[in-house]
């Protein structure tokens, strides 16, 4: 097990069964347990909800969430879908919605081959959890044999009540990842942001490139070791975290390179210094363009100087 404070939320990462074993938390608990991929605004629904709850609970019960890593998908299904949040991102953004520890959990075989009871007893109980919240469709243990249902039998044994939370929509129906991850796809960003409530955010290493951009007079960093979902490749209107706006690029570089390897690299508007080694963080704004080849490095200039008046303009608009 191991423990670290994220923004002043307690995140705990439990391998095994160390809940069981190392009692990661000493104290009672109201748990919301699901993925939180994303941290989207249903799930920070969800958070208010049981931050509600614990508190009526009781002035010592303290709202956690608890979920998996990685995606269960990628143990027992047909594969993870593209993330769209770091742990750490999500105990964040879990926090800012109101809770207070975030537990999670190591998904692995021998996890997937706990029964619903093992699932309970060896971890639920150990993290003192008085109150459950999932969803209705919510299913643990071992061929996901357990449902909403047995675990509020489960519950009357162990000491704890169950309660299925509600869904958060808008116009256009439940908010979900799914949802999200089908913007980014499509590489629309400001529909992303409004299931996220929030723009999408992704982050990596500042890598040596060919220097290219800075030759045309746009120095770029060159962005590798991403986690987190790329929206469809094209050129995008961007803050970088703690170093300012920008205009990212993804795709291919047809202009300047045959090669068919994917391209991260952003221009940070009137910044001047060395980033190599570091980890950017940045949130996509809006989209400018489809990423285009162009007949000569004069035009490719022209249209660079375009972007960045067209990235400024948003910008501007946002202030």
């Amino acid at each position: 097990m191991s423990r670290a404070v994220v923004n002043e939320v307690q995140l705990f990462r439990l391998s095994g069964l160390d809940a069981r074993t190392q009692g990661p938390f000493d104290g009672d608990t109201a748990i919301a347990i699901g993925n939180f991929d994303g941290v989207h605004l249903g799930h920070q629904h969800v958070v208010r909800e049981l931050a509600q709850l614990a508190a009526e609970s009781g002035i010592t019960i303290r709202p956690a969430v608890l979920t998996f890593d990685p995606h269960p998908a990628a143990v027992v299904g047909s594969g993870a879908p593209a993330l769209l949040t770091t742990v750490e991102d999500r105990a964040r953004w879990l926090g800012k919605a109101g809770a207070r520890d975030v537990f999670v959990q190591q998904f692995d075989l021998a996890f997937a081959a706990l029964s619903p009871a093992e699932f309970v007893d060896q971890l639920l109980v150990p993290l003192g959890a008085k109150a459950v919240m999932l969803g209705e469709n919510f299913r643990f243990g071992a061929g996901r044999a357990g449902d909403v249902k047995q675990l509020g039998l489960l519950g009357q044994t162990r000491g704890f009540s169950v309660h299925v939370h509600s869904l958060a929509a808008d116009d256009e129906g439940p908010f979900s990842s799914t949802r999200a991850r089908q913007a980014l796809e499509r590489g629309d960003v400001a529909a992303a942001a409004r299931v996220l409530g929030r723009p999408h955010l992704f982050s990596g290493r500042v890598v040596e490139g060919q220097k290219l951009g800075r030759q045309l007079g746009f120095p770029t960093a060159n962005l590798a070791d991403v986690a987190q979902m790329l929206p469809k490749g094209g050129v995008y209107a961007v803050v970088v975290e703690g170093v300012g706006n920008g205009v990212l690029n993804i795709g291919y570089r047809p202009t300047v390179s045959g090669e068919r390897k994917l391209s991260v690299e952003v221009h940070i508007l009137d910044y001047v210094g060395d980033l190599y080694g570091q980890t950017l963080r940045v949130s996509t704004l809006s989209r400018l363009r489809d990423e285009q080849r162009f007949l000569s490095m004069d035009d490719l200039v022209a249209q660079i100087g375009r972007d960045i008046v067209a990235a400024q303009d948003c910008f501007d608009r946002m202030k």
